[in-house]
């Protein structure tokens, strides 16, 4: 039964590209035309049945267990064939109903209170650091980079990414800066030595907090950059400048007023705030369920819309909104092949297994912003309308030639304040 189920649910899904499968009992089919061409092998009868009621999920699981096996392992090829096919919409019932399902149960999945949200991110971040090391560039930015030229290196786009955000925080000595979700520490402590301000940084990851307080005492800033174990609700202290990279995605919609509103409450009235997010194109949607249970528990990628319904009403200005577009396909694409090289100490750390499992999610990731319309938001955000420029000339301008230089020797053309010169196509 589950045989000629999925062979009718293949016929209706493949409308772009071709898929050969190789059924358990031997038996092969061919399902649409042109490219991407991929072969499939499914030695697992039982996985069939969970292809046809959710694949999303299902065929992640398969090629984390080695029970659905790729020809070529051109696990590129087949990502983006299911991904183009799956912008189409549900190819049959059940897909549509376990979708519906998703989408209706998506506030509850997305439920976060402090106790939830320290295991959700336990679950991801506290992963061994040297996992991280095997494919993060040295200063462990965890984020999307900012490719101003198509030719930078990883550690080049990663400071210019720095250097982007820096500008439009508007910063200047002695300003007090406070880092929502500050991960390994490189933003804060890059913040603080290049630009001369206090920053606290807060984190709900004990295994980064570590790192981050280390790196802080080995670079001489623990007297300028403070590291702590704190949900962002929990803070009292007024700041001059916030910014938040790569946290956003796991607030979850029921409490994005309440992180808006946090953000307000913390910011003196002449303040200005950078929220740095992945987000989607598309309306609100719920999160694939391969990542929810795998990478990301309790993560969310937001439509724009859903956002600024948030920050309107917490009387925020939006006094900028940029998006980035394949600037993060680029980024995971310098991590996959940096982890595949160092698949061997990857499988030292962990196994099989979970090396299957993290390729999986590199390349669903890179492929999703390049086939499935994910982008970065960046949002500049303050109390009043004037706390920044009226025009976006201050970030192309070149203040000073000291500035200048350094900026350049961390790859950044122009300048701190005179990058975008180029675009990656």
């Amino acid at each position: 039964m589950w045989t000629r189920l999925i062979d009718r649910f293949l016929h209706r899904f493949v409308c772009h590209g071709t898929l050969h499968l190789t059924y358990p009992d031997g038996a092969q089919r061919r399902y649409g035309a042109g490219p991407p061409e991929v072969g499939v092998r499914l030695t697992d009868p039982a996985l069939l049945r969970r292809l046809t009621i959710n694949p999303s999920l299902a065929a992640g699981e398969g090629y984390m267990n080695g029970t659905l096996q790729i020809e070529g392992d051109d696990l590129y090829g087949l990502v983006e064939l299911g991904l183009r096919n799956m912008a189409r919409g549900p190819a049959g019932l059940l897909q549509g109903m376990n979708q519906m399902l998703r989408n209706a149960g998506r506030r509850l999945a997305q439920a976060n209170p402090a106790g939830r949200a320290r295991r959700n991110v336990a679950h991801h971040y506290d992963l061994s650091g040297a996992l991280y090391d095997l494919f993060l560039d040295a200063d462990r930015q965890y984020s999307c980079a900012y490719f101003a030229r198509p030719d930078m290196t990883l550690e080049e786009a990663q400071a210019a990414k720095k250097a982007h955000i820096a500008a439009k925080l508007r910063l200047q000595p002695g300003m007090r800066v406070l880092d929502v979700g500050c991960g390994w520490g490189g933003m804060a402590l890059t913040l603080a030595r290049e630009h001369g301000v206090q920053v606290t940084g807060i984190t709900l990851s004990q295994e980064q907090l570590s790192v981050a307080r280390a790196r802080a005492r080995n670079a001489g800033l623990d007297g300028r950059v403070r590291f702590a174990l704190s949900d962002y609700r929990a803070l009292e202290r007024r700041f001059d400048r916030i910014v938040s990279v790569g946290m956003f995605e796991h607030v979850g919609v029921p409490h994005y007023r309440r992180y808006f509103g946090c953000l307000r409450e913390r910011l003196t009235e002449d303040g200005v705030a950078l929220v740095h997010t992945i987000g989607r194109v598309s309306p609100p949607a719920s999160t694939n369920p391969w990542i929810a249970k795998y990478i990301f528990p309790g993560g969310y990628v937001p439509a724009l819309s859903e956002v600024m319904a948030a920050v309107e009403k917490e009387a925020l200005w939006p006094c900028d909104i940029e998006v980035w577009r394949l600037h993060y396909a680029e980024t995971l694409r310098h991590w996959h092949d940096r982890f595949m090289a160092n698949i061997d100490r990857a499988r030292a750390l962990y196994d099989d297994r979970f090396c299957r499992m993290w390729r999986f999610y590199l390349v669903g990731s890179e492929q999703t912003f390049r086939h499935a319309g994910q982008v970065v938001f960046q949002l500049q955000l303050a109390r009043r309308s004037d706390a920044v420029p009226l025009t976006r000339d201050y970030l192309y301008r070149t203040d000073d030639a000291a500035g200048t230089r350094a900026a350049e020797r961390r790859g950044v053309p122009g300048g701190a304040n005179g990058r975008l010169r180029a675009q990656i196509p």
